[in-house]
């Protein structure tokens, strides 16, 4: 069932009032790839009413006061995606369309929609019930944070939003927390991934440099990111203080990552897999087409790419669904009425991290002086693709499934470390799971670029290439692979944009279509590099392209052929929104 949007629904239900209203920036798509609907199915099955109010307007409070006022709180989330990415391209131009809103146009989720949402309650409902802010705009930007769209350090979001609490991470089981501790009047400030305000620290919580600090010093901005990384495992994390002013911004350690059955019961929640039918007499919304029929296998991602906000908002932890639960979603999936045959992606951040993961980790936590893959793939995480080999296999077999696609990217440096069973996954993919293209990051082809971006060396890149071009010619199929680049960089000048052309062009054998312009999104090590001009690992300074007019030149260098050039020409990036953002589908064809 849909969660109510109206009174009549309410009513319909036998809700006179309900005890959580969730608003959105996205129009409401009851769907495991939608963090909202999640939620409100998470708290909906532990025993709360729940509405949600999707896009309200806000210059009016029809919409905002539709359901009434809830009796616990109100939960607010700019959506999938934080809305300035969703708004405005790396070029600062406003983005024309959003795949999210009913019609595609974008005309209905607000500039920080979290402070824009929070003030819309605020005005219409005085003395409310708490806010509470969750998903990632308000994940990444729960720390002072470098603000690309205004070119400064921002305060914690709480502070300029002036709600009362922010869930932060995947938040079910804290959402659940906090709900019981509002309906039995206990404090809730005990719980895991909360953050609050407070007149002074608790006691044994590491202080991070204050606000002001943080703007006067970049070095000290830079210590308080490195603090604020180290402390995102569950299993090692201590709590943060940040102050601003006379307060402080208290962050407690994250939610422990959900055991597989835990994440098997939210997968198995009924979803409708469709737009709620109040919003789709608004339009239609783009993204269904990807996300209707494709099952996330697992959330979290320890690539750890410095650009990407995945690490700080899902973890660096993989936690996987059980082989039987996708079996079973994959069954519900071929009895739905409008289901072809086809499920568009079966994967996760990185498709093929499904059911591998360190087992010191899992115990001990994350390792804080290195990385799972980077500069090397470490030789305690066994990478073995059996698990995904015997899921796939199984998915072709079920009654109704024609075509199941790993649509997700995937780890060729992962593919080529499993000397047992990466060359049998990898013909799997190329014989049943690639729809015309398999989707790899490169990302760049220069040495230092890589470095800062904490990504491997192209040489992985080309044996895998190779590996795949022969099994694509040997089953015979039209079918190729297709890079995500990114210009601009920090690091990346004009001389290492030659670089990567004189790789694409000799080595790769194409001339991309498109190729993505850099973006800092909030919390992330590549955010701290654009903003610093500094390596934050060395101190070294950097150079960063901060002139719009370069950063296009740079773009035009990879994605404009030469004159004599009559390579093949390749799509690179189908979405216009920075991948490695937030998990869901790439949109074409990748949070709570």
């Amino acid at each position: 069932m849909f969660l109510p949007t109206t009174k009549d629904e309410m009513t319909a239900l036998g809700w006179h009032e309900l005890d959580v209203i969730l608003i959105s920036g996205d129009s409401y798509i009851d769907s495991p790839y939608s963090g909202v609907a999640v939620i409100g199915k998470v708290l909906q099955k532990a025993g709360f009413r729940v509405g949600i109010i999707a896009q309200p307007e806000l210059t009016t409070d029809a919409d905002i006061s539709r359901l009434g006022e809830p009796t616990l709180f109100w939960g607010v989330t700019s959506g999938t995606v934080d809305s300035m990415v969703a708004n405005y391209t790396a070029t600062l131009r406003k983005r024309r369309s959003d795949d999210f809103t009913p019609g595609s146009e974008n005309n209905r989720r607000p500039d920080r929609a979290v402070i824009a949402y929070t003030n819309l309650i605020k005005r219409y409902f005085k003395n409310s019930r708490p806010i509470v802010l969750g998903g990632i705009e308000a994940s990444l930007r729960r720390v002072t944070h470098y603000d690309y769209w205004t070119d400064k350090l921002r305060a914690p979001v709480l502070f300029d939003s002036k709600a009362d609490y922010l869930l932060y991470g995947m938040a079910e089981t804290s959402v659940v927390e906090l709900a019981r501790a509002f309906k039995e009047k206990k404090s809730p400030l005990s719980i895991r991934g909360l953050c609050y305000l407070a007149k002074t620290a608790p006691e044994g919580y590491i202080s991070l440099p204050s606000f002001e600090e943080c703007v006067f010093d970049q070095i000290a901005f830079t210590k308080m990111y490195h603090l604020f990384y180290q402390n995102n495992d569950p299993i090692t994390a201590k709590g943060l203080a940040q102050q601003k002013g006379d307060r402080f911004l208290v962050q407690n350690p994250p939610a422990l990552t959900l055991t597989q059955p835990q994440l098997d019961k939210i997968y198995a929640l009924t979803y409708e897999r469709d737009q709620h039918p109040y919003y789709e007499k608004q339009g239609t919304v783009k993204a269904l087409e990807t996300i209707r029929f494709s099952i996330p296998t697992h959330r979290g991602c320890y690539g750890e790419c410095n650009f990407c906000a995945i690490a700080v908002h899902e973890g660096r932890t993989v936690a996987s669904r059980s082989e039987n639960s996708i079996l079973a979603e994959v069954k519900a999936i071929s009895r739905h009425p409008k289901f072809k045959g086809i499920i568009n992606d079966l994967g996760g951040p990185t498709a093929n991290m499904y059911a591998i993961e360190c087992a010191k980790k899992l115990h001990n936590g994350a390792c804080v002086d290195k990385r799972c893959l980077f500069p090397d793939i470490c030789p305690v995480l066994k990478i073995d693709h059996s698990s995904q080999l015997d899921l796939l296999t199984k998915i072709r077999l079920i009654p109704g499934i024609n075509k199941v696609f790993v649509g997700s990217g995937i780890r060729y440096d992962m593919v080529l470390a499993d000397k047992q069973n990466g060359l049998a996954y990898l013909k799997e993919i190329v014989a049943h799971h690639t729809s015309g293209q398999l989707k790899v990051a490169p990302e760049h082809a220069a040495p230092h670029v890589l470095k800062m971006m904490g990504k491997p060396s192209v040489g992985s890149l080309l044996k895998f290439k190779k590996m795949f071009e022969n099994l694509t010619y040997a089953v015979g199929k039209d079918q190729y692979l297709t890079y995500y680049l990114i210009a601009a960089y920090p690091g990346s000048s004009d001389r290492e944009m030659k670089q990567l052309k004189d790789f694409v062009t000799n080595k790769l054998h194409l001339t991309p279509e498109q190729v993505q312009v850099f973006t800092p999104t909030p919390s992330t090590y590549a955010s701290v590099m654009y903003y610093t001009e500094k390596d934050p690992f060395t101190g070294e300074t950097i150079f960063v392209e901060k002139n719009i007019t370069q950063k296009v030149a740079q773009k035009e260098m990879i994605a404009k052929p030469t004159a004599s050039s009559a390579q093949k020409t390749q799509a690179v990036k189908p979405s216009n929104l920075p991948h490695g953002y937030a998990n869901k589908p790439r949109l074409q064809r990748k949070s709570r």
